[in-house]
């Protein structure tokens, strides 16, 4: 399997791992940290020696004005709300994921680079081609465009890795906002979401646009980009549940007992249905077996043709020469890809029926 990273030139695609990514709840400041409130933004790059720095270093990837460029660069406007100044900076010199590390900035150049970061956006248009949104709603628009929208959509009706918040049960359901509001603040583990460090102002104006983006996908239901829960419940449970235990295969790795319990409790709709053909962040593991007939599991943490790396049971790296043991690799989101060629329509939807009962 080829696990090569793709390499970027852009200083802060950092915020990949902060907005959606695994290191989110690494990225976060730590609670009670100051972060630069954001000043007025220059137009144009000019003379300005921080709007120069992100010019040559960041905008081939974010965008000139900040604003990302979606599906692979987010934008990077807010960012200083969800780090402080000593988490860029180690950062931006040590690099990580797919951003490389960038140690020959220093001190003024670094300095201007972090100050541009922390001003304000540019105008942005409404996210409705319609009615436009007013009052509390319209400053909450522009706040979440800056922080939000890159996982949940301009709109709020779902981007890459964000659910729909205009059919999310938390948001529908909590009427006086203070849930929201907690989830604002502090971020969520699973799914990956950070916390941010907003005002009390900022946080009941963010509450009203997403309110009123819910009123507005009630009144054009014709416009959702999603899937609804009611589209992928077409199928038999029954035969879904015979599927499961016979020909699909499905009882040899899972349990309805054990590590599918409650999943349709946990995941609706598409969310469920994307986890059941193929699940993200399943984890190879594998077993080495050193010349002396040990064998040694874990995680696989690395392979390439020359090295086989894992994390056993106690989270220690281990790695060797592959040319020195032996080693069988088991990937549990294989068996979901050689089932694809083997299911038929009534297969994925009958599969669909019976995991929605198991909540």
């Amino acid at each position: 399997m080829d696990r090569n990273r793709l390499a970027c030139s852009g200083i802060v695609s950092i915020i990949l791992s902060l907005g959606c990514g695994p290191a989110a709840a690494q990225a976060n400041p730590a609670a009670g940290a100051e972060v630069s409130p954001p000043v007025k933004q220059q137009a144009h790059p000019g003379n300005d020696p921080g709007a120069q720095a992100y010019a040559r270093n960041c905008a081939v990837c974010h965008g000139d004005e900040r604003e990302g460029n979606l599906p692979g660069f987010p934008p990077l406007v807010g960012i200083r709300r969800r780090m402080n100044d000593d988490q860029l900076t180690t950062l931006i010199h040590a690099g990580k994921g797919r951003m490389p590390a960038f140690p020959q900035l220093q001190d003024g150049e670094l300095s201007a680079l972090m100050q541009y970061l922390g001003t304000a956006a540019p105008a942005v248009a409404s996210a409705s081609k319609g009615a436009q949104a007013t009052g509390q709603a319209a400053a909450g628009e522009a706040l979440f465009h800056q922080n939000c929208a890159f996982c949940h959509g301009r709109d709020a009706m779902g981007g890459e890795t964000g659910p729909d918040l205009t059919q999310s049960k938390l948001v529908i359901g909590d009427k006086t906002g203070e849930r929201i509001a907690q989830t604002i603040r502090e971020g969520r583990v699973d799914p990956k979401m950070p916390a941010f460090n907003f005002s009390s102002e900022e946080v009941a104006s963010l509450i009203a646009f997403i309110r009123w983006r819910i009123k507005a996908a009630a009144e054009h239901p014709g416009g959702r980009r999603g899937v609804s829960v009611a589209d992928l419940q077409t199928g038999n449970a029954e035969k879904g549940k015979a599927y499961f235990n016979g020909a699909g295969g499905c009882a040899k790795c899972h349990s309805p007992t054990g590590d599918l319990a409650g999943i349709a409790s946990r995941f609706q709709g598409l969310q469920l249905e994307q986890r059941m053909l193929y699940p993200r962040g399943a984890r190879p593991k594998v077993t080495v077996t050193l010349p002396s007939g040990e064998k040694i599991a874990g995680t696989l943490a690395y392979e390439d043709e020359f090295v086989i790396g894992l994390r056993d049971a106690h989270g220690a790296y281990r790695s060797w020469r592959t040319d020195r043991v032996k080693y069988q690799i088991d990937d549990p989101a294989e068996a979901h890809v050689d089932q694809f060629p083997k299911y038929t329509d009534d297969d994925v939807h009958n599969l669909m029926a019976y995991l929605q009962t198991l909540k």
